[in-house]
């Protein structure tokens, strides 16, 4: 049973922190999945995520980065474990009001030590617009992430303005000076937390200024009666199931 008070916070402010959702235990082993994956990754390719508008911004320093990897469920079986706990998916449909919880997309972000780089403050809804704005996001935390490790900061109620006008092209963000990162509520999170939010909450990170890394995997998910606005963030994963069913299944789109 999902906690009211968990669905009226996601309503009316556009994010709720759910503390311990996975135990100590389980956040070690996936923490040690995520740095796994990232090194066999990296000795293959550039992982560096970096967006352009960070590194302009004044609050980035040029040699920041952060470790990225999209659909981290093709890599490691314990992701996959992870998207379809009932743990997560019973407050993911509680949030979304529906019993029907589909995949929209995976990220890994690795925030090294000491100079991992910051997100300017921004919504996801520009990246991947939806009809009906039931996209959400979950930050599962898997060790501890203070302020100084570069925290998600959010604005609390901002998903009620609708989707605003940003800055830039392919890294949206918000006008710096309008939106400054220190400026937002910051969500210091323990290991096994997971931060849920809508699209439209404005939110961002700073820089992890910390002797460790920061680690987490961002899922997305959204009702499968909301079509998305534009075709676009396509990715492989994108339509699982992660609970219930989908109403608009076409078996004309299995191949």
């Amino acid at each position: 049973m999902v906690d009211q008070k968990y669905v009226d916070q996601y309503r009316e402010e556009g994010y709720v922190l759910v503390p311990s959702l996975l135990s100590k235990d389980e956040a070690a082993d996936l923490r040690r999945e995520c740095h796994d994956l990232a090194e066999r990754l990296s000795r293959k390719a550039n992982m560096d995520a970096t967006w352009g508008a960070a590194r302009a911004a004044v609050m980035a320093a040029a040699d920041t980065k952060v470790l990225h990897c999209h659909n981290v469920q093709f890599y490691s079986a314990a992701f996959t474990r992870l998207l379809s706990d009932p743990r997560f998916t019973d407050l993911a449909a509680a949030f979304l009001g529906t019993p029907n919880v589909q995949l929209h997309h995976t990220k890994m972000f690795i925030k090294p030590p000491e100079k991992g780089s910051p997100f300017p403050m921004h919504q996801d809804a520009p990246f991947f617009p939806h009809d009906k704005h039931s996209m959400m996001a979950a930050i599962f935390h898997f060790d501890d992430a203070p302020l100084e490790k570069g925290c998600v900061r959010v604005v609390p109620g901002s998903h009620k303005l609708g989707m605003l006008e940003h800055d830039g092209e392919g890294s949206w963000h918000l006008p710096f000076e309008k939106y400054p990162i220190e400026s937002a509520t910051p969500m210091p999170a323990k290991a096994g937390d997971v931060l849920f939010f809508n699209y439209l909450t404005i939110h961002g990170s700073g820089i992890n200024t910390s002797n460790e890394a920061r680690t987490t995997i961002l899922v997305q998910v959204r009702d499968p009666e909301d079509p998305p606005t534009i075709q676009t963030h396509e990715s492989r994963g994108q339509g699982m199931m992660l609970a219930g069913v989908d109403p608009n299944a076409d078996p004309r789109g299995v191949s």
